[in-house]
């Protein structure tokens, strides 16, 4: 493929965009070469500003799970920006995808809904904090929920140690009140709850890891947070923001049946516009400003373009009670038919997948943590995604990121996918 285009578009972006991109894992930095500018997608495909088709597998890292340029959204949206883009003042739309979700969503009585994934985490843990008058959080390697300073922490010297800061512009400060736990490890938990009693706030999770590849949580490990933070005051606050309403209906709450204190969610939320959203029952969420001490606000919150986009969204997943059921399917087709071609050609990998997330990871043993998704061989998954790219199949440039599988998608794109995959690892 060509990427001409692209290439004199990254050019001009440096100039004026550091790193020539809004978000750091579009440089490619990762995979190394050009990253490929779009201009428009459709469905199940891409199409970039040189011509070229690529299949999807990010879909926007994770909301198009209806495909691009959803009819019913489009729609929904030109329709609303026709009657103005923002008011500041508040909308009969709010309420109705906001009754929606609460209805789709077990345990929730109330959300609010603001701007971004990051904003609502954010949101969340300020919320715990004040709720339960503690200062301190747990969160796990390799989970990530965006780039507030409480969560840009990386491990201290040992298991009851303060996590130090992983970014410039984070403070000691900041840092000392964020305790690092390893996912998947319940015992490493219960140390950090006995070394810290009576000071933890929240403990927050990715349910189904999306950020070090996708990783599932072993039998018990849900059900043990929910159990220690029951036993010891602390709220548990699930970060469904990939997950929810992708996996089920109700996201993991419903598919594991686990109740968390506060949801957070965003992608699929918004139908492809810039929306997060954080959710509990009554008695927390009216902790919040205006009715409660804890003050949370955003001039663009609740805009009716993204309310129109996520209402759109949320009622075909609630009308179409088959299509999560259609979604795992086509996914296991693909990773059965991954798995095939890539035990015949001999490479070394391990397949995760849960629903519509999956992710290759090119290491022989399992991979449920972040200690073991960095010993997958990065150098063959730069030759993997990029031969991928040259073939016509786009994923995530990064092995530390989870494929989204959008019902757009055929089994012809998926034999595709699969066959892409064949002639590439042959190369390995």
């Amino acid at each position: 493929m060509i990427y001409q285009r692209s290439s004199q578009l990254f050019a001009e972006a440096e100039k004026v965009i550091p790193g020539g991109v809004n978000s750091p894992v579009r440089a490619f930095k990762a995979v190394g070469g050009t990253p490929i500018f779009v201009k428009s997608a459709k469905g199940a495909y891409l199409y970039d500003e040189d011509g070229n088709r690529l299949i999807d597998y990010i879909n926007s890292w994770g909301p198009m799970i209806l495909g691009h340029a959803y009819e019913p959204v489009v729609e929904a949206v030109i329709e609303k920006a026709k009657l103005g883009t923002s008011f500041g003042m508040p909308t009969e739309l709010e309420t109705q995808i906001a009754a929606l979700a609460v209805s789709m969503v077990p345990n929730i009585d109330k959300i609010r809904f603001v701007n971004s994934g990051t904003e609502a985490c954010m949101s969340a843990v300020r919320l715990a904090r004040g709720f339960t008058k503690r200062d301190k959080i747990i969160k796990f390697a390799g989970c990530y929920h965006g780039h507030s300073d409480s969560f840009l922490i990386q491990a201290g010297s040992g298991a009851v140690t303060f996590g130090t800061p992983n970014s410039p512009g984070v403070t000691a400060g900041t840092a000392k009140d964020t305790l690092l736990a390893k996912y998947n490890d319940l015992e490493n938990v219960k140390t950090l709850i006995e070394a810290n009693k009576n000071e933890i706030a929240a403990i927050i999770v990715e349910p189904v890891a999306g950020n070090m590849g996708c990783i599932p949580p072993v039998k018990g490990f849900l059900e043990g947070l929910r159990e220690l933070c029951t036993a010891n005051g602390i709220l548990l606050i699930f970060d469904e923001v990939m997950t929810g309403f992708r996996l089920a209906r109700g996201g993991v709450q419903e598919l594991f049946n686990i109740n968390a204190d506060i949801v957070c969610f965003g992608k699929v939320i918004g139908g492809g516009l810039p929306v997060g959203a954080f959710a509990a029952r009554a008695e927390i969420m009216n902790f919040l400003a205006p009715l409660g001490p804890v003050y949370q606000a955003g001039t663009l919150s609740g805009n009716p373009l993204a309310m129109a986009a996520g209402l759109a969204m949320l009622q075909a997943l609630d009308n179409d009670r088959e299509i999560f059921k259609r979604l795992e399917e086509k996914t296991a087709y693909l990773g059965a038919g991954i798995e095939r071609v890539l035990k015949a050609n001999n490479v070394v990998f391990t397949i995760n997948q849960i629903g519509s997330m999956i992710s290759v990871h090119f290491d022989a043993n399992p991979v449920t943590d972040f200690q073991s998704a960095g010993a997958g061989d990065n150098e063959t998954f730069k030759k993997f995604f990029h031969g991928l790219v040259a073939e016509g199949v786009y994923i995530a440039p990064s092995a530390y990121e989870t494929w989204f599988i959008t019902d757009a998608l055929t089994y012809e794109d998926l034999d595709f996918t699969i066959n892409a995959i064949d002639k590439v690892s042959k190369t390995f």
